[in-house]
C-alpha cells in the first residue's frame, strides 16, 4: 500500500488524481486531502476515501467541515499551519495541487519527509524554483512534472543526455482567443476569457491560458525544473493540443509526446512513475485526427510570453514579483477594474518598478532591513520594499 496525500484535492487536478486513486482502492492509503471552500465535496471524499485528516485552507470554515465529517473518524483541521502539518505526515507520493504560493510551503514539508512530490502547483517553481529542487536533492526526495508540458519533456527526456540538448518546445492551444482580431482583445470579457476551447479547466487558469500567462509560467517552470537556458525554451502554438511537447537534440532529431488533451495522463504517469499503468483516458487515433497545425506565438497577442523570458534574464526574486503581479492584474480583470489586455501592461509596469536593474540587491537588502527592525506585518514589509525601490 502506498500512502499518498492530495493538497488541493477539490480542484480540477486533485480531483482526476483521485478518480485515478479510487480505481484502484486496494493500492493506495490515502492520508490528507486538503481544498478551499468546497467543504461539501472535501468531505465527501475524505470519507470515501477514509482518509486520515482533511484540511480546508479558510480556517472560518473549521465548523463546517468537522460537522460534514462528524462520525466519519476523519480528522478535521484548517489553516496555513494545518496544511503544512499534514505535509509532515508520512507519505510516499504527494500531489502538489493547490492554486498559487500558498502551495509552496507543504510543498516544502512534503519534500523534507522525503515524499515523491507530484508538482501541479507552477508557483513553486516560478517563485522558488532553486530552493524547492535543492531541498528535494538534500532530503533524497523527487520531484515529478504534472503539468501536461513539463510531463512530456520529463518523458522524452528519460535514457536521454541533457548535454544532447538543444531546444525544449512546450506547445500551446492559443487559449480561447487565438482567432480574436487583435482589436477585438480589449474588449473581451470575463466569461469570454473562462471558455477554453479543448481543456476543461478553473476559471483562473483558463483565463490565463487565453492571454499565456499560463504559458509564460511554464517558461519559467521549464528553466528551472530542467535547468535549460531560457534561449533554448520555444512556445509553439498548437491548436489541436495533441502534441504536448518536444525536445530537439543536437543530432535534428525530434522527440514529441503526444496524446488526447487529459490530464490523467500527466497525473498517472507521476503516480506510477517510474512504471507505466492502464490509464482510462481516450487512446489518440492520428487517422481520424488527419492534420497537426502548428504557428509562432504573435509577440503582440502574447505580451506575457515576453514578460517570462525578462524574468528568466533577471533571475533572483523576480519570479516571485512576476507571480504576484499576475495574480493581482487577474484578480483586477475578473472584477472588472482593467481590460483583458491591461494585464500584461500592470504585470510589466510592476516588474519595471520593484526590478530595475540592480533589483537583486535592491530587494535583497530591503528585506534585511525589514527583519532587522524587527516585527511588523505583511503589508508593512511589502510598502517599504516599494517606496525603497
Amino acid at each position: 500500500m502506498r500512502r499518498v496525500s492530495v493538497f488541493g484535492a477539490t480542484g480540477s487536478i486533485g480531483q482526476q488524481t483521485l478518480d485515478l486513486v479510487s480505481r484502484a482502492p486496494e493500492s493506495y492509503d490515502v492520508v490528507a486531502l486538503t481544498g478551499g471552500r468546497n467543504i461539501a465535496r472535501l468531505a465527501a471524499d475524505a470519507r470515501r476515501l477514509d482518509a486520515e485528516i482533511a484540511v480546508t485552507a479558510d480556517a472560518a470554515l473549521l465548523g463546517d467541515l468537522r460537522a460534514a465529517l462528524r462520525g466519519s473518524g476523519v480528522e478535521a483541521s484548517a489553516g496555513a499551519a494545518a496544511l503544512e502539518e499534514a505535509a509532515t505526515r508520512p507519505a510516499d507520493w504527494v500531489m502538489s495541487a493547490i492554486v498559487g504560493a500558498a502551495g509552496l510551503a507543504p510543498g516544502l514539508k512534503a519534500l523534507e519527509q522525503g515524499a515523491a512530490l507530484a508538482l501541479a502547483n507552477k508557483e513553486s517553481l516560478v517563485t522558488a524554483g532553486p530552493l524547492l529542487m535543492e531541498t528535494a536533492k538534500r532530503h533524497g526526495a523527487q520531484v515529478l512534472p504534472v503539468d501536461s508540458e513539463h510531463s512530456a519533456i520529463f518523458q522524452a527526456l528519460v535514457g536521454e543526455d541533457m548535454a544532447a540538448v538543444e531546444k525544449v518546445i512546450i506547445t500551446a492551444s492559443g487559449g480561447a482567443f487565438r482567432d480574436w482580431p487583435l482589436e477585438k482583445l480589449a474588449e473581451a470579457s470575463v466569461a469570454e476569457a473562462s471558455a477554453h476551447p479543448n481543456w476543461d479547466m478553473g476559471q483562473r487558469i483558463t483565463i490565463d491560458s487565453a492571454s499565456m500567462f499560463n504559458k509564460a509560467l511554464e517558461l519559467i517552470e521549464t528553466h528551472e525544473y530542467f535547468g535549460v537556458s531560457p534561449d533554448m525554451i520555444e512556445v509553439l502554438v498548437h491548436p489541436q493540443s495533441y502534441i504536448h511537447a518536444l525536445v530537439g537534440f543536437r543530432d535534428g532529431a525530434l522527440m514529441a509526446h503526444l496524446g488526447a488533451p487529459d490530464m490523467r495522463h500527466a497525473i498517472g504517469y507521476a503516480l506510477h512513475y517510474p512504471e507505466r499503468a492502464e490509464l482510462p483516458v481516450e487512446r489518440l487515433d492520428l487517422a481520424r485526427v488527419g492534420q497537426l497545425d502548428f504557428a509562432s506565438p504573435d509577440p503582440a497577442r502574447y505580451p506575457a510570453l515576453e514578460l517570462a523570458h525578462e524574468v528568466m534574464r533577471r533571475g533572483g526574486l523576480s519570479g516571485a514579483v512576476f507571480n504576484a503581479a499576475k495574480d493581482a492584474a487577474l484578480d483586477a480583470f475578473i472584477a472588472g477594474q482593467i481590460g483583458f489586455t491591461q494585464m500584461a501592461d500592470v504585470v510589466a509596469e510592476v516588474m519595471n518598478r520593484l526590478l530595475p536593474d540592480d533589483g537583486l540587491i535592491n530587494a535583497t537588502m530591503n528585506l534585511d532591513n525589514v527583519a532587522r527592525a524587527g516585527q511588523v506585518s505583511e503589508t508593512e514589509a511589502r510598502a517599504s520594499i516599494s517606496r525603497r525601490n
